[in-house]
C-alpha cells in the first residue's frame, strides 16, 4: 500500500527520483499512465495488469466506457526504474500534468499519483477544505 506525500525536483536530464518509500514496492519496471484531475498514476506491474483487466472487462458498445479505456490505456507507458531510483516520464504525459521542475508523489493506496507542485497545492487545499462533506457522503452510502 503506498500512502505519503514527497516533493522532488526533475534533473536537467528530465528525470526524477521515486521515493525511497515506494521504491521497493514498484519494481525496476513501473506503468504510468494518464490520470484524473491532471495527474499521472503510477502503478507496479501487477496493480496495473489488474486496472488493466477490469477496463479490458468493460462492454465497449459504450462510449463513455470505450473513451475511459481508450484515455487510461493509450496514455500509459512502461518506464524503467534506473540503478539510483529515477525514472524518465515520457513528454506526452510530462505535457498532460504540467509537470515543471517541482513534482509532488503521493501515495493513494494501491498507486501513485504524481502531479505539478502548484497544482497539487491548489488541488489539496479545495479538498481539505471539504473533507466534512465528503465524509458525510461517504458515510451515507456506507462506506464509512
Amino acid at each position: 500500500m503506498f500512502i505519503g506525500e514527497y516533493e522532488h525536483s526533475l534533473d536537467e536530464k528530465k528525470r526524477v527520483s521515486l521515493p525511497k518509500a515506494f521504491r521497493a514496492a514498484l519494481g525496476k519496471k513501473v506503468v504510468m499512465t494518464r490520470g484524473l484531475d491532471n495527474c499521472l498514476f503510477v502503478y507496479s506491474r501487477s496493480s496495473w495488469e489488474n486496472v488493466a483487466g477490469k477496463l479490458q472487462s468493460l462492454s465497449f458498445v459504450q462510449a463513455d466506457t470505450r473513451g475511459f479505456a481508450r484515455f487510461m490505456l493509450s496514455g500509459a507507458a512502461e518506464v524503467e526504474v534506473d540503478g539510483a531510483g529515477r525514472i524518465l516520464i515520457p513528454e506526452h504525459q510530462k505535457a498532460f500534468a504540467g509537470l515543471k521542475k517541482h513534482v509532488i508523489f503521493a501515495g493513494v493506496s494501491d498507486r501513485i499519483e504524481v502531479w505539478e507542485r502548484e497544482r497539487w497545492r491548489a488541488y489539496k487545499t479545495r479538498i481539505e477544505k471539504r473533507a466534512d462533506a465528503l465524509a458525510e457522503k461517504l458515510g451515507e452510502i456506507g462506506a464509512l
